[in-house]
């Protein structure tokens, strides 16, 4: 993932989350203009607060980078929500799945 890649992805995320950047970065210990900082290019985050930033957005750092996910926090609820189910409900949900994507 480039450098502008990681922006948009953290940008997005952010915004789905309903959140400005300056509550974001209050929230994960930091100055006011931290994440605006990251968002504008002029710095990235050290691995300790990328760590913070995904416990703040609730994924984990997989979840992060996996560009092909739209929500990734929905997506693990619905993980977890399906954990249980048998093979037949989960064939239904699978089916769902696909027909909405088309």
């Amino acid at each position: 993932m480039s450098k502008e890649e990681f922006i948009e992805r953290l940008t997005k995320l952010r915004m789905n989350k309903g959140v400005s950047a300056r509550d974001m970065s209050l929230s994960i210990g930091q100055s006011a203009g931290y994440i605006n900082n990251i968002e504008n290019g002029v710095n990235l985050p050290s691995m300790t607060v990328f760590f913070y930033i995904c416990d703040y957005l609730e994924m984990t750092p997989m979840e992060f980078f996996d560009v092909d996910s739209k929500d990734p926090s929905k997506a693990a609820e619905l993980l977890a929500a399906v954990k249980g189910l048998d093979s037949s409900q989960l064939d239904m949900l699978i089916n769902l799945a696909k027909g909405l994507k088309k």
